[in-house]
């Protein structure tokens, strides 16, 4: 079967990818070996809660997203800026008075650093508004728990506000990744909204690929291997073309390009349908105290109600790291979450994801552009090409399709 490119993977990478090169008159094969498109980014039905595959988030400040969507069109729930944290003795709030001066108070005298910490974490947030995002990029790289020392911050701060906070979102409790990217976190942390789509984060992905041709995605097909402009499937079939782009996650694009394997940071997520809201507010939950494997909760129905059915709470534990504990996990996590709340004791598991691939290492020094040609009609996009993030998984997609279109005019391209 002959296509103008064959595209491995129906992420959001691989969509963007798709998109890109169908817009500019480019006929495209998708073929993804999950049974939907979105890769990580998918969303499930059960008994009438909406789960994403692990707990997620979309940062609204991501600028790629406005390049692809009408964001109003997946009227997005919003947590409220800031966190409250757990201490070991109780919760305490920590918010952005510039966006909830109510929150100002609560902030000034919550325990989990000095007031010169406060003042501290204002100067960082004022330092990464500055300029452009590529400037943020090009600034000295280090690991995040360095970058944060180096700033002035106490242990106490880092291990209370920080390490929780950034174990969440870069799946990183020891805080070693780059501090490049940990900047740019921040950045969109502060600019923006932190949100969820009323039906869940896989409508994204459903978005992007409404905009393809019927009959240009073919799940449940796995790939055996990429050869130089040609795809053997499982099944022995041969798919050709001028072009082919492997918009799979690092480690599959590893094995079937044979480059460096990026390296993975897993995760694990607990979904619970509780008895009630364990908080008033729209925050996420965080670990300060240390106290146990999960790092985050979040009552994603408070935030979205869609989430649940009527009448019912849904609740996510979020647990960065290798799941080591195996079957114990769910068991340290209620643990956990019998100090935090007691009535935790009811809540009901609905689903465990154990997720050994939630993003690419992207340890110091980071490179956030990486080639996405490879030579003789193959390419390469995903997150782990760029930053490990929606942003980049969509960036490095558009970045691909435009990599083809160039060589595919060159007159030097067979």
């Amino acid at each position: 079967m002959n296509e103008d490119v064959v595209i491995v993977g129906a992420g959001l990478a691989g969509l963007a990818c798709a998109r890109t090169l169908v817009a500019a008159g480019i006929g495209v094969q998708v073929i993804e070996a999950s049974d939907d498109v979105g890769g990580r980014v998918r969303s499930d039905h059960v008994d009438g809660f909406i789960l994403d595959r692990g707990f997620q988030i979309l940062l609204t400040a991501y600028p790629e997203l406005y390049r692809w969507f009408n964001l109003d069109q997946f009227d997005l729930r919003k947590f409220q800026p800031g966190a409250t944290i757990w201490t070991g003795r109780g919760f305490c709030t920590v918010g952005d008075p510039l966006r909830s001066p109510r929150d100002l108070p609560s902030t000034v005298f919550a325990p989990i650093g000095s007031i010169s910490d406060k003042l501290r974490l204002l100067k960082l947030i004022a330092s990464v508004r500055r300029g452009s995002v590529a400037d943020l990029m090009r600034r000295r790289d280090s690991s995040t728990r360095e970058k944060l020392q180096n700033f002035g911050f106490s242990p106490r701060i880092i291990e209370r506000f920080f390490q929780p906070l950034f174990a969440g979102i870069q799946l990183d409790p020891d805080l070693e990744v780059s501090s490049r990217r940990f900047e740019v976190i921040l950045r969109m942390l502060a600019v923006g909204e932190s949100a969820v789509p009323a039906d869940g984060m896989g409508s994204l992905s459903k978005e992007l690929a409404s905009g393809l041709h019927e009959g240009s995605v073919r799940c449940n097909e796995a790939v055996r291997s990429v050869t130089e402009k040609s795809v053997i499937l499982e099944s022995g079939e041969e798919l050709t073309g001028r072009a082919v782009v492997v918009a799979t996650q690092g480690p599959s694009a590893s094995k079937l390009l044979g480059l460096p394997d990026p390296g993975s940071r897993p995760v694990a997520a607990i979904w619970f349908d509780s008895t009630a809201s364990p908080i008033h507010n729209l925050h996420i939950l965080l670990d300060g105290a240390q106290s146990g494997p999960m790092k985050n909760l979040a009552v994603l129905s408070d935030v979205a109600p869609s989430y649940a059915p009527p009448g019912k709470t849904l609740c996510v534990a979020a647990i960065p790291g290798p799941p080591a504990l195996g079957p114990q996990l769910e068991v340290e996590v209620r643990k956990q979450l019998a100090a935090w709340h007691r009535d935790s004791r009811s809540w009901e598991t609905i689903r465990v994801d154990v997720i050994p691939h939630g993003q690419p290492l992207q340890l110091p020094p980071l490179d956030p552009r990486r080639s996405v040609r490879l030579g003789a009609g193959r390419y390469v996009c995903g997150d782990h090409r760029d930053t490990a993030s929606i942003q980049g998984a969509l960036f490095s997609g558009r970045r691909a399709a435009a990599a083809v279109l160039a060589d595919l005019q060159s007159p030097h391209t067979s």
